[in-house]
């Protein structure tokens, strides 16, 4: 019933590559950052709400018991973490926990159970967290990877203003040279961000782009390398031979690069990514998950599942269209949004 990617020379290049024509820009509310720390609580929130509302709806009934939790409660509660997408094996993990607490010990209603979902469940999503690694000289090498349609250059272009809030220099990379439109995206948010950006040509070498932004960061003394990567190739099954060529890349630049690899996955595919994701991690050394359109979903329970089932730390969130909606991530606050 209870069911659960390095020293050496410069890769040839057909294109030279270039430093877009994107200074610092005066502040104004067009280009400068919004304050991604203010409001954190009600800004996770908000984002958790259609997921929130949906569990709700299934706790309602088992969270309002004011007996002693039983088996016929605990698979009520069973089914309500089920649609909001954890996932059948780490569904199973939590209520065979509560059920040897049970055991042990009764559960005394509705507010004694909330409180140990939320234990639960924030333990899990803290089990896979460890402390980000910062280089010792800059500049700091973050990979993004992913399908295309996830977000990824769009969370680029956030995660640069993120970093920018935080008093960092930041310089992009278009290395999605593939993608059609890829770097002209890019571009809007790098102007939108205020940070320069190297790019070159659309189908241009990914890694002889990398190359001259580790080169050009290094130079300039810059914190943040954030690289824009391709989430597909003109040639099946090349994506993660070319992940590969530019971590060796960026390898033979900076010996520990790429310092990061953050698969950015969308919320809305719920357990669906899950196999993507996987195929990622297997390939292409993924550190941490930044998973967009977390306020289009009632599903954000795979936000948990990720934790779980691809033992990866939720870095960072989506939660809107704005270029300061993206939260570094935070169990406790995840699990109280979405429980309290």
């Amino acid at each position: 019933m209870f069911s659960k990617l390095f020293g050496g020379k410069k890769p040839e290049v057909a294109e030279e590559s270039e430093v877009a024509e994107t200074q610092f820009e005066a502040r104004n509310p067009d280009s400068d950052p919004e304050p991604v720390k203010t409001g954190f609580f009600d800004r996770m929130k908000q984002a958790v709400t259609r997921t929130r509302e949906s569990l709700s709806s299934r706790l309602e009934g088992v969270l309002a018991l004011t007996r002693t939790v039983d088996e016929a409660a605990l698979e009520d509660l069973e089914s309500a973490l089920l649609t909001s997408d954890l996932g059948l094996p780490t569904t199973t993990a939590i209520l065979e926990q509560l059920r040897e607490r049970a055991k042990r010990q009764d559960i005394a209603g509705g507010d004694e159970l909330r409180d140990l979902l939320k234990t639960e469940i924030r333990n899990i999503l803290e089990g896979p967290r460890v402390g980000v690694v910062e280089p010792a000289t800059p500049p700091k090498v973050i990979f993004l990877v992913g399908v295309n349609g996830t977000g990824k250059t769009t969370t680029s272009g956030k995660l640069a203003a993120w970093y920018r809030a935080e008093n960092k220099t930041v310089l992009l990379c278009a290395a999605d040279t593939f993608r059609a439109a890829a770097i002209e995206q890019l571009d809007v948010w790098a102007s939108r961000s205020g940070v320069e950006m190297i790019k070159t040509k659309q189908g241009g070498d990914p890694a002889a782009v990398l190359y001259d932004a580790v080169s050009a960061a290094k130079a300039r003394g810059t914190e943040i390398l954030i690289v824009d990567t391709a989430g597909r190739l003109h040639t099946k099954g090349g994506l993660m031979d070319e992940l590969e060529k530019m971590r060796r890349t960026a390898k033979r630049l900076i010996p520990e690069a790429p310092h990061e690899v953050l698969l950015v996955m969308d919320a809305t595919t719920g357990q669906n990514g899950l196999q993507q994701a996987r195929l990622f991690t297997e390939a292409s050394g993924v550190t941490g998950i930044v998973l967009t359109k977390l306020d289009g979903t009632a599903k954000g329970g795979i936000a948990v599942a990720i934790a779980r089932e691809l033992a990866l730390p939720v870095r960072f969130v989506g939660v809107g269209e704005k270029i300061g909606d993206l939260l570094e991530f935070d169990p406790a606050a995840f699990v109280d949004s979405l429980l309290d």
